[in-house]
């Protein structure tokens, strides 16, 4: 039994599969499982507090999670060890979802590519057919993370705020939201996730994209993604490699992405809204 975690700060997308890729399980889904931004108590209470999960953890023989957050050494082993310790009969590999997003939008295992993440969080690798390459190191939201959920949360609660908005715009988003400052604050400085808690007001703009405001907003962060980590990639783009994309962002924003993409020169290849789907067929594939 294969286990298969497209794992991000908002939520875990889990799917259980053979080794013919036959789903065994409906997929299950948890709160988001990012290790650098959650203890490793927190992370294992979310596994354990999932019934499906716990119901399958004997029978499980491998686990593939991919995950925002685990870019990096320290939190890619702690998460490794939660695991290892629920999962016990498991082989266990812990990847970034950057990788997860490799493997969902390329066409074949040794395609190049450069590839993005816009989901929650943002980031950007070049993909050479073997090895993933990133040439600026994620600082997380609150430093980086241009064109991401949380980036357009922060940059439309900002615009509200500083009467940036157009009128009606301004009335619809005070009616579908609870704008009130100490509200904000409190979610943002007392509440775990502030990150995801940002996103959540990203789906704002695809309610109302035929708004002028709302595509500019929409290219703006884009281009600020593009100049800053795109085109960090920018001999391997002038090679003709395609640059994907993978996230619910991403996949809403196609029309805004085919626009800049146009104005900076790179050819757009696919969008994925879950990588999960691609992951199954990869794991399949290689098993």
């Amino acid at each position: 039994m294969i286990l298969i975690t497209d794992g991000g700060s908002t939520k875990c997308d889990w799917i259980v599969i053979d080794n013919t890729g036959k789903r065994l399980a409906e997929k299950i889904r948890t709160k988001g499982l990012n290790p650098a931004i959650l203890s490793e108590k927190k992370v294992t209470k979310i596994i354990n507090k999932s019934e499906e999960l716990m119901a399958l953890k004997d029978d499980v023989t491998h686990v593939f999670f991919y995950g925002a957050g685990c870019g990096t050494e320290k939190p890619r082993l702690m998460l490794t060890h939660v695991l290892k310790l629920i999962f016990l009969k498991a082989h266990v590999e812990v990847k970034e979802d950057t990788m997860a997003a490799v493997r969902a939008t390329i066409s074949s295992n040794d395609e190049k590519a450069v590839v993005c993440i816009m989901g929650t969080g943002s980031n950007c690798s070049y993909f050479d057919g073997v090895n993933l390459h990133q040439r600026v190191l994620s600082l997380g939201y609150t430093l980086m993370d241009d064109a991401s959920g949380n980036y357009y949360g922060k940059e439309l609660i900002r615009d509200y705020y500083f009467n940036k908005m157009p009128e009606t715009i301004k009335l619809a988003f005070e009616h579908k939201y609870e704008l009130e400052a100490d509200h904000i604050k409190y979610n943002l400085y007392k509440q775990p996730n502030p990150n995801a808690y940002l996103a959540n007001f990203a789906e704002f703009m695809f309610l109302n994209k035929d708004s002028d405001y709302i595509k500019d907003l929409i290219k703006k962060g884009f281009r600020k993604f593009s100049e800053n980590m795109i085109l960090q990639f920018r001999e391997e783009l002038n090679s003709g490699v395609p640059v994907h994309f993978a996230g619910s962002i991403a996949f809403f924003a196609q029309e805004e992405i085919h626009e800049v993409a146009k104005e900076y020169g790179f050819k757009v290849g696919n969008f994925v809204r879950r990588p999960i789907d691609g992951l199954v067929d990869y794991h399949v594939r290689n098993f």
